[in-house]
């Protein structure tokens, strides 16, 4: 498994394409089917599909093991969301948090972890 974080905007997807080589295969958080993160090469928007999961309130207590076991060769493209402003309203912060630590247990498992910034990867864990 390969985790790319960065802020929003960053070219994170076009950096996993062209850098990493992975250009086909991508589905997107925002509006994928669940399922469909079990078989794709690659997610982009992985926070959206957390929101989502949320607000339809899926319990996501084994999503990161699930997902490696399941798929161990994905590609994760994900916003980083914790260096802003705390949000004020609770589902938020939840969210934030939740979205953290999934993201924390994919990192610790991942072969390679990548931050983005300016279209620019930095390799951040190299197993």
């Amino acid at each position: 498994m390969i985790l790319i974080t960065g802020g929003a905007y960053q070219g994170k997807y076009e950096f996993a394409r062209n850098e990493l080589g992975i250009s086909d295969g991508w589905i997107d958080g925002g509006h994928c089917r669940y399922v469909e993160i079990f078989s794709c090469k690659g997610i982009n928007h992985f926070h959206e599909l957390i929101r989502r999961c949320m607000a339809e309130g899926r319990s996501l207590d084994g999503l990161p093991h699930e997902l490696m076991k399941r798929n161990p060769g994905i590609c994760i493209i994900t916003d980083e969301l914790g260096c802003g402003i705390v949000p004020v309203d609770k589902a938020d912060r939840k969210f934030r948090e939740t979205h953290g630590r999934i993201c924390t247990v994919l990192a610790a498992e991942a072969a390679a972890v990548y931050r983005v910034i300016c279209g620019i990867g930095v390799k951040i864990k190299d197993d």
